[in-house]
């Protein structure tokens, strides 16, 4: 079973669903129709990647009335956030230990 960091990772990798979850982090709820006139693809492709991203569990919808409305959730990418920590601490590690093998060979 792919961890958290994977399946977001895996969902974030295309670049037109990650325009599409960037979008509705920066402007707040939009429709598909509002996301489709800015994505450059078709309604069908736009209401397939949010499907994905409704999946991962990246984007909510609200119905009202015909409307159907996305909002990012932004709370879902810290699998991705807890990874890039853990990621960071790994190679401050490593290169603290380089500097300090270089500096025992400088002696």
């Amino acid at each position: 079973m792919p961890q958290p960091h994977e399946i977001l990772f895996k969902t974030l990798a295309d670049p037109t669903r990650r325009a599409i979850f960037e979008r509705l982090c920066r402007g707040g709820d939009q429709t598909v129709g509002a996301l489709t006139a800015q994505a450059g693809v078709s309604q069908p492709a736009v209401s397939k990647h949010l499907g994905v991203l409704k999946r991962a569990g990246l984007v909510r919808d609200r119905h009202e009335g015909r409307q159907t409305h996305y909002s990012a959730q932004l709370d879902a990418l810290s699998p991705l956030v807890d990874w890039t920590n853990q990621m960071g601490r790994f190679w401050e590690r490593r290169f603290d230990d380089l500097e300090d093998l270089l500096k025992r060979m400088d002696q």
